[in-house]
């Protein structure tokens, strides 16, 4: 029968012209740090980061002498809460904190939270009287001007939040593979400039937030969000009640850890992707659905079909191999990753099942040990 393939054919170019057209321009990567630069505030504010770390012996001393460095002309301190850490994380920090550096012991992990947000929780508790709160993950190397382009952008624009999505480690073969598209899929599902927009949808990126101290007392402090997995997102709407927030890419904040295999990446994906879908059978069914129909049906048809089918899933096709390049530009990776980017969306599908799976076996959202997933009901 002919019908069907037409029909799915012209629903998957359907979407794709949506997409690129009409979602937020998540595709063209133009919300970056550098766009617009605002000018010095008249007077710096006080900032205090907040560091997590839990066994982060291999990239601990770069992150924090990273932030040790920072050029800042305010007040400026750091707080690091060694969660556990069995690998002397605290021992290999302190020396490249210097004077700026307070180290925490933090507490044993009460129900209900995450252990990286009740790290954070107890980071601003001892952070004092600072005006802004610097929160800030462990395997994060900043450049020395970070901070004070976070604070002139926060205070220049009266936002209440300041995110950058860090650029992630793209060296190996699996992470020129994966990287790019992930954050690919975060902008189309979370489109900064929806993020960025006065009122509708919110984001935020984990690894480095700028956010108003007082701004986060109004919303209720870090405990409205205790259990969250994907918890940059959930403290970006938290925080968007409160005010103007802003999220952009850049190249100042890089991740320093390492995903050498598909192994590695899988893990990353597969924590929280189930989380995403609210641990809903049915929403990861309708997912892996949609992404056959999205990623897999247009080079199906368009390599095997015929006709009109054939042409509707090649411009689907074309359009999604166009919508990838500027991330790949961004990465600085062959504009051929784009013909795979199915196949990509493939091993992302396999990513999302596999964190169902593992919910279903009571190991959701593992990290350095912890199971920290909702519990299956």
């Amino acid at each position: 029968m002919i019908w069907p393939a037409q029909v799915l054919a012209g629903l998957a170019c359907a979407i794709w012209v949506y997409l690129v057209f009409c979602n937020g321009r998540y595709w063209t990567a133009g919300e970056r740090d550098t766009r617009k630069v605002a000018p010095d505030p008249v007077a710096w504010p006080r900032v205090v980061a907040v560091v997590p770390a839990r066994d982060e012996a291999d990239v601990i001393a770069r992150s924090i002498a990273s932030l040790a460095a920072q050029d800042y002309p305010g007040s400026f301190n750091i707080i690091l809460v060694d969660d556990g850490s069995r690998d002397g994380t605290a021992a290999i920090a302190r020396p490249a904190g210097g004077d700026r550096l307070t180290i925490l012991q933090g507490a044993d992990l009460p129900a209900g939270w995450t252990g990286k947000l009740w790290a954070v929780s107890q980071g601003i508790a001892a952070s004092g009287e600072a005006d802004y709160l610097w929160l800030t993950d462990a395997d994060i190397e900043h450049a020395p001007d970070t901070l004070r382009s976070l604070v002139a952008r926060a205070e220049g624009d009266g936002r209440v939040l300041v995110s950058l999505m860090a650029k992630l480690r793209c060296h190996s073969l699996a992470e020129s593979a994966f990287v790019p598209a992930f954050i690919y899929f975060f902008q189309m599902l979370y489109p900064f400039a929806r993020a960025n927009a006065d009122r509708g949808q919110a984001a935020a990126a984990g690894g480095c937030m700028l956010v108003r101290h007082d701004a986060l007392e109004r919303a209720g402090g870090i405990g409205m969000i205790r259990g969250a997995l994907i918890d940059d997102c959930a403290f970006g709407a938290l925080m968007k009640a409160q005010g103007r927030i802003w999220l952009g890419l850049t190249d100042r904040s890089r991740s320093i850890r390492p995903y050498e295999g598909t192994g590695a990446i899988a893990a990353m994906i597969s924590r929280s992707a189930y989380a995403q879908l609210d641990y809903s059978p049915l929403k990861l069914l309708g997912t892996l659905i949609g992404l056959a129909l999205v990623f897999g049906l247009p080079p199906g048809l368009a390599l095997f079909g015929h006709g009109w089918p054939r042409v509707m899933a090649a411009m689907a096709w074309g359009l999604m191999i166009l919508s990838f390049q500027p991330m790949l530009r961004f990465y600085r990776r062959s504009p051929f990753w784009g013909v795979v980017l199915p196949l990509i969306a493939a091993f992302y599908a396999g990513c999302t099942l596999l964190s169902g799976w593992q919910h279903w076996r009571g190991r959701g959202g593992m990290w350095k040990g912890r199971a920290q997933a909702m519990a299956r009901s």
